[in-house]
């Protein structure tokens, strides 16, 4: 069996091979972004706190959002940074990542890869005709407990609740194959992504990391579900939260196959009836 980068050089194969299941709003467009114009995104990785915000804000306007769409969520001192893209139905579905980052090194694993695959999903759904509306977050203080995450979920009265349909995090991609962070995941959205994964050729795990928390958990808590999507390896303790969290470090092509299976889910997600992946009684 092919391991390693072996097995995402084959999915990544598989993938290119694809064409676009979604809806294109102009077919000559290309819809899927290069894993090229995915390293491209790590060239330059905003390494400083306060240059970070304002690098999430120019990624999200080179893939095609106007200032004025872009939007913040400020209380206290925290930020999420906010684009909006309206569908034909009043349900929601959440795509989001953490930008916020351990400053001991560059968090370009965790999480400005999280952010580059937001965005390039951002950039492929704003090609495309949404049945619900989907809002794309990147979310602040996330290292310190879920602060950007769960101001999001608390503005969120109760009796909106149902009409959001789910939420997908994405949380430190580029050293591995994708997989489901089972311990901060709904079931639902969990065998989903496993799914979806199977039908893309791709590697897939579902992997519980004592102690690891995500935004997906606030979501969770609140009754909305949520998955979070990882792809780090075995040694990712020697690289997060450390000073080895550099670009160099990244594998471009774990990443995109990030992007390409959150883009999936989400797609899946968007045919799907707001209710299909709720857990019951929730």
């Amino acid at each position: 069996m092919p391991t390693g980068l072996t097995k995402l050089t084959l999915a990544f194969l598989f993938l290119a091979g694809l064409l676009p299941l979604a809806r294109s709003q102009n077919p000559t467009d290309s819809l899927f972004s290069s894993v090229e114009e995915i390293q491209s995104d790590f060239k330059s990785v905003p390494c400083k706190k306060q240059e970070r915000l304002p690098g999430v804000r120019a990624l999200f306007e080179r893939m095609g959002a106007k200032s004025e769409e872009i939007t913040s969520q400020k209380q206290g001192n925290v930020e999420n940074l906010m684009v909006r893209r309206s569908g034909t139905e009043p349900d929601t579905v959440v795509v989001g990542a953490h930008y916020d980052f351990i400053d001991s090194g560059c968090g370009a694993v965790d999480n400005w890869s999280g952010i580059v695959a937001l965005a390039h999903v951002y950039r492929a759904v704003a090609k495309m005709t949404p049945h619900k509306n989907v809002i794309f977050v990147a979310f602040d203080h996330e290292e310190e407990g879920l602060f950007g995450s769960k101001q999001m979920v608390r503005d969120i009265k109760k009796e909106d609740r149902s009409h959001y349909c789910a939420m997908i995090n994405i949380d430190s991609l580029g050293l591995a194959g994708p997989f489901a962070l089972s311990s901060s995941s709904s079931p639902a959205l969990v065998r989903l992504s496993e799914q979806m994964a199977d039908t893309m050729k791709m590697p897939f795990y579902k992997v519980a990391i004592k102690d690891a928390d995500a935004d997906s958990s606030s979501f969770v808590a609140r009754g909305i579900p949520a998955v979070t999507l990882a792809g780090i390896s075995k040694d990712w303790e020697s690289i997060l939260h450390t000073r080895n969290d550099q670009a160099e470090k990244i594998q471009p092509v774990s990443v995109y196959l990030g992007y390409r299976l959150a883009l999936g889910l989400w797609e899946r997600i968007d045919q799907s009836p707001c209710g299909a992946f709720r857990e019951p009684g929730k």
